[in-house]
Parts: C-alpha cells; sequence; structure tokens
C-alpha cells in the first residue's frame, strides 16, 4: 500500500549542466518525463563518474511526486535515482532497453 503512493517513473536526460555553487558540486539534469509528467529540474551528485555530455540522452529513473527541494540555488522537483559504488558514489538506475517517457514502476 506504502509503494504504491511513491510515483518512480523513466525520463531521458534532455541537458545536464555542471553546478560547482555548491559545497559538493553536483549535476543539474533537465529530465522528460513525457507529455503528461514534462519535463522537470533536479540536482545530482554525480561528478565522480558521469560527464555531462555523456549524460544526455541517458534514460534514468526518478521518484516524481516528493515535494520539490531548495537545492543551493536550484529547485529540485525529482530525486533521481541511483545506487553506491565501491566508493560510495552514485551509479544511475536505468533500463537496459528504451522505454516510453512517463512510465511508472511497479
Amino acid at each position: 500500500k506504502d509503494f504504491s503512493k511513491i510515483q518512480i517513473c523513466a525520463g531521458t536526460i534532455l541537458s545536464a549542466i555542471e553546478n560547482n555553487n555548491l559545497k559538493k558540486p553536483s549535476i543539474i539534469l533537465k529530465i522528460d518525463f513525457g507529455s503528461i509528467i514534462g519535463v522537470k529540474k533536479s540536482s545530482a551528485q554525480l561528478r565522480e563518474n558521469y560527464e555531462c555530455a555523456n549524460l544526455v540522452g541517458k534514460q534514468i529513473i526518478a521518484v516524481i511526486n516528493f515535494p520539490p527541494m531548495q537545492i543551493g540555488n536550484l529547485i529540485s522537483e525529482v530525486l533521481v535515482l541511483g545506487l553506491p559504488n565501491s566508493k560510495g558514489e552514485p551509479i544511475l538506475v536505468s533500463p537496459d532497453k528504451n522505454i516510453k517517457n512517463g512510465l511508472k514502476l511497479y
């Protein structure tokens, strides 16, 4: 029952820009979640494992219905999901085949 309250959806990264204005630099992502959900922003600490240019076009999984969160000078609208590598740095969770943006995890 609790799981059904969380909306976890697929999206495609449209742009990725470095944000050096935080204690731990991050990447600002614009993510397309399809026509119903739209494009959302997120700030993610991915710089240890990803280059901005390599993120564009990548499909990811994110929680889309948590309240927006102020991160430095940005409102992060979604929580991009990742798992820690051996150094504790995030590796993005993503589907292994392209799927429609906005599809909900079940």
